[in-house]
């Protein structure tokens, strides 16, 4: 195997993030009183806070603000008269005691890391972050985490690659492949800084971007098969 550098995206690529959210969100609501029509402010929910991380990935806003932001905004949607701050701050307390690991998710991990180094790239809040991967029990594994919120810069600038790849012990371009679930962020991230990389797709999903996988994998179980047959070829 020619990689020695395996840098994987967090959310959806090795945690569920989907299913983590919703138990979240569900545990918040809850703690303020609220138990009507969970899904659907949930799924409003999910639609403010989605086109606030674009916002934030353009560099448009702030993540403190989006912290905030998406709660306030869904509150107000639905004339619900609750505290964002604290819903906020509720919601992040319960991420990390809520982590489902996607399938295959330790043993690739565990696998890559006796070959080379593997490292997390994400645009996740930091210490948040951090956390989830202990609950996960995954730290073991992971050299270092590259957060959007500690270089400045988020995928898929190609600011935020350059510091995710200082981190390493060793860097060397055409050893290192990103993993990730996300064409615009992680892919296109890749393309711009000139790395291979694996698109994730367990949804099996069409590509209709300008974003180009060096190879896509359904499930995790490939990732280290599909590596072998990419050093042959």
């Amino acid at each position: 195997m020619k990689h020695r550098l395996f840098l994987f995206d967090l959310d959806d690529t090795l945690l569920d993030f989907k299913a983590s959210e919703q138990l979240s969100f569900v545990r918040t609501m809850q703690a303020l009183g609220l138990r009507d029509s969970m899904d659907d402010l949930f799924l409003q929910y999910q639609a403010i806070n989605t086109a606030l991380w674009k916002r934030f990935e353009m560099g448009e806003v702030g993540k403190d603000f989006l912290k905030v932001e998406r709660f306030r905004k869904t509150f107000l949607s639905k004339g619900i008269d609750a505290d964002a701050e604290v819903a906020s701050r509720l919601y992040l307390a319960s991420l990390p005691e809520t982590v489902v690991l996607v399938d295959g998710a330790e043993h690739v991990c565990a696998t890559l890391a006796g070959i080379g180094e593997v490292g997390i790239i994400t645009n996740g809040i930091e210490s948040i972050q951090s956390r989830r991967i202990a609950s996960a029990g995954l730290s073991q594994h992971i050299a270092f985490v590259a957060t959007s919120e500690s270089s400045g810069y988020a995928k898929p600038d190609v600011r935020f690659f350059e510091y995710a790849t200082k981190m390493a012990r060793s860097f060397v371009k055409d050893e290192t492949i990103i993993i990730g679930d996300r064409l615009d962020a992680d892919i296109l991230g890749a393309n711009r800084f000139g790395i291979e990389s694996c698109w994730f797709n367990p949804g099996s999903l069409p590509n209709e971007s300008a974003a180009l996988p060096t190879y896509e994998v359904a499930n995790l179980h490939q990732i280290l098969p599909s590596l072998r047959e990419l050093a042959v070829a």
